[in-house]
């Protein structure tokens, strides 16, 4: 009896270092989307500081061809990465099935739409727009509430409000010299809706297909229809035309696809490991990491609104997916 108890207390205790590995590894992976996100951020932001970019005309053609270009060569790195892998097959396979069309409906809210929109704000608005967009997981709440039928409970309200409280922090003062700051406001909170509602699409199909695919997939749809339909409408192939041959942009838009893959690879390994709630808890610290990125490298200028503004946002975001004391806790 002694010797099975000690082979049950091995095994016992082999589990418990497998957990705690597993646990570590999706917390890990899940700061660390969080990190890379902030960083493709403030690369956008220097690429659209060079020539043609920096005095593009009209207000979408300049965030535009920045999110198509990005977007792609996050599909292309993502590509050579399953294509080192083998599953480069997959990708044709999953677009024929239903999964692999709400994929597609996903792609085409986060990228052109949200992905578009976010730009558009860091433009307008600065880094003022980082935080705001991370009230997607405030709005994943709520259609998780109307399509999913997921209560909200008392704590998710909570951080609802505390959600709402860091945006009326953020906006009580205009900074100077920004004529289209509300307008760039407007159009974050276009991302986080749209963030959210391809989190709705994306969870159903990307629990159907192999999560490095459908990344893959949703990079690549998005750059696609970014640059060959929303670049033409909003008259922006010139500029797109113009940046290609500019190179030193393209250089810095594909560093910036490079760190966007990276990050959504590691969000979608986190939420397979530590699980969806804690994954976007700490994914959402990218609003962090780039108001932090913009003061510490662009020259943000450094305002009260803007720090307790982001800190709040972020608390509240982390309050509506799980319990912040879940975070210290071993894992099961």
């Amino acid at each position: 009896m002694s010797n099975q108890g000690m082979t049950t207390a091995s095994a016992d205790a082999k589990m418990a270092a497998v957990n705690k590995k597993f646990r570590t590894t999706g917390m890990t992976t899940g700061a660390f989307s969080g990190l890379t996100y902030g960083i493709y951020t403030v690369l956008v932001l220097v690429a659209g500081y060079y020539e043609p970019l920096v005095s593009a005309a009209g207000l979408l053609a300049g965030p535009y061809v920045c999110s198509g270009l990005n977007d792609l060569f996050a599909g292309i790195w993502l590509t050579a990465y399953n294509a080192k892998s083998g599953r480069i097959r997959e990708m044709g396979r999953s677009l024929n099935t239903f999964p692999g069309k709400m994929i597609v409906i996903g792609s085409i809210l986060g990228g052109p739409i949200a992905n578009g929109a976010y730009l558009v704000g860091l433009a307008m608005a600065g880094a003022y727009a980082i935080p705001i967009s991370a009230l997607c997981s405030l709005f994943g709440a709520i259609f998780a509430w109307i399509f999913l039928k997921q209560k909200i409970t008392k704590r998710v309200m909570m951080g609802m409000l505390v959600c709402v409280a860091g945006a009326i922090i953020i906006n009580w003062t205009k900074p100077e010299g920004s004529d289209n700051f509300t307008l760039g406001i407007i159009f974050s909170f276009v991302a986080a809706i749209c963030w959210a509602l391809e989190g709705v699409f994306a969870t159903y199909g990307g629990a159907m297909i192999d999560t490095d695919v459908a990344v893959n997939l949703r990079q690549l749809i998005s750059g696609i229809v970014d640059l060959f339909v929303i670049v033409p409408i909003v008259g922006g192939l010139g500029l797109l035309g113009g940046t290609l041959m500019a190179g030193i942009p393209t250089i810095w838009l594909a560093v910036s696809g490079l760190s966007a893959a990276v990050s959504f690879l590691c969000w979608y390994k986190s939420n397979s490991t530590v699980g969806c709630a804690v994954g976007m808890s700490l994914n959402v610290t990218y609003a962090f990491w780039g108001v932090f990125f913009c003061i510490l490298f662009l020259g943000q200028a450094v305002t009260p609104t803007i720090v307790i503004g982001s800190f709040v946002i972020v608390f509240g975001a982390i309050l509506v997916t799980m319990n912040p004391l879940d975070l210290f806790r071993k894992g099961e």
